[in-house]
């Protein structure tokens, strides 16, 4: 980590804190909460901090873990990466992000989006860590909060607030000046399409920003086909055809893609209409159905990655046995060996039929609708950092060996995009039925980049 002269005066200036600090009192005369770290990583220097907790409440009444936030202190102004490795809560539910401090320094402030902590219980571990942006290796021996115990133990270098009191643990170092929160102003250009086309080779489509992908590569089996002549758009409908007949080179797959990357923060949103059997052919394939926006990875683990997934699997796949819908934000991977750095939620349903998609990404948070109900909220290090595509494809995880030919079917009905803009599930509906009202089956006043 970078190092200065600054860090002297803080260390001079450390025991009045600390004297002051001793003052506080607890947020709860009844409620008392305790925290327990070790590490996993204990050496001096390491390329991944590995901070586990465990936080308990001694006291007798319950504690909204929403109102909780846990402090880690490091000392430097790099750069980093949050994660959560595994939580007995459920890594969905885990928050982290960094926040500077005056001077040099951060900590890092985990908080958690549900649950509660009853008298006497604990969270049980919460295995996190972090990790500098570009990856380099860096000391934390010289971090506040660090220490290099293997085995949990009581730890007062990391503190606990609730609903906004010191709870637990002796702070470091001064409060960050806030920043207040612009919301956005209004719309900066919209994107919509009815799919109004004749075909996949229709030239409108290239003319209006699309591309029906024909090249090779993942995701899906390797060597299988994607094929621009199983995309269509019958009554007006995005249909994506994908089918196998178990071979590799009997698999087709589907995908349509903006062609520029000129969406980021705003309100995303399209009509889906996801499909639990084939059109034709036995069933059970481990197919995916999408409708998402992508960064592409120039590298391992690029920091500047970005993805917003719905995707449903009607058949399982990914180690799940059944239907199941999942958003995903991610903040980035490694191809080989394989390391996902990202969050999601899922529901263990059918989603067969019209759905109404909704994606919100403003004010660091991501928040995912399905049919006007909040579904997903995500950000944190998850949330996007540069411009993205808007995809929608139909692929297969692996194949199950079948006899026959096997083909499924997922259908769009509109896409809506509204840029810097917060638009409630609702509202896009309406905005919709609008347009089309006016006869308007395309436009697109959104800048390119």
């Amino acid at each position: 980590m970078y190092r200065n002269i600054g860090k002297v005066v803080l260390s001079l200036a450390l025991p009045l804190v600390l004297v002051v600090v001793a003052l506080v009192a607890p947020a709860s005369a009844q409620q008392s909460v305790r925290l327990q770290y070790r590490t996993s990583a204990p050496g001096a220097n390491t390329a991944q901090a590995e901070p586990w907790f465990q936080l308990f409440n001694d006291g007798t009444t319950t504690i909204p873990l929403n109102q909780v936030k846990i402090r880690y202190y490091l000392t430097g102004a790099e750069t980093y990466r949050f994660a959560c490795s595994w939580a007995v809560v459920g890594c969905s539910t885990v928050t982290g992000q960094f926040v500077r401090q005056s001077g040099a320094d951060q900590y890092l402030e985990v908080g958690f989006s549900s649950g509660s902590l009853a008298p006497g219980a604990n969270t049980g571990d919460l295995q996190l860590r972090f990790y500098r942006a570009d990856w380099q290796p860096f000391t934390q021996s010289d971090d506040y909060s660090y220490g290099s115990n293997t085995a949990y133990t009581n730890w007062d270098k990391v503190t606990v607030h609730v609903n906004g009191q010191l709870a637990w643990g002796r702070p470091n170092g001064t409060e960050p000046t806030p920043t207040p929160t612009v919301p956005p102003t209004g719309s900066a250009g919209v994107l919509f399409d009815d799919f109004t086309y004749s075909g996949s080779s229709d030239p409108r489509l290239a003319q209006r920003g699309w591309t029906v992908r024909a090249s090779s590569g993942g995701p899906g089996v390797p060597g299988a086909t994607w094929s621009p002549s199983a995309v269509s758009f019958p009554g007006g409908l995005l249909t994506l055809d994908s089918a196998t007949n178990g071979t590799a080179a009997g698999t087709v797959q589907t995908e349509l893609s903006t062609a520029n990357r000129k969406f980021f923060e705003g309100t995303y949103a399209a009509r889906v209409r996801f499909s639990d059997a084939p059109t034709s052919g036995p069933d059970g394939e481990h197919v995916v159905q999408t409708f998402f926006t992508i960064t592409p990875l120039r590298y391992n683990l690029d920091p500047d990655y970005g993805e917003l997934d719905f995707e449903y699997l009607p058949n399982g796949g990914w180690g799940e046995p059944s239907d199941i819908l999942y958003t995903t934000s991610w903040e980035t991977y490694q191809a080989d060996p394989w390391q996902a750095v990202n969050t999601h939620t899922e529901e263990r349903a059918s989603f067969a039929g019209w759905h109404d998609l909704v994606i919100q990404v403003s004010g660091g948070r991501i928040r995912y609708y399905v049919d006007g109900r909040l579904f997903a909220d995500h950000g944190d290090i998850y949330y996007p950092e540069t411009p993205m595509w808007i995809m929608f494809n139909q692929w297969f995880i692996d194949l199950q060996g079948a006899t026959g030919t096997r083909t499924y079917r997922q259908q769009v009905d509109w896409l809506y995009y509204s840029k810097n803009e917060v638009v409630p599930p609702a509202d896009v509906t309406a905005r919709v039925a609008s347009l089309r009202a006016a006869g308007t089956s395309f436009t697109d006043t959104v800048p390119n980049p």
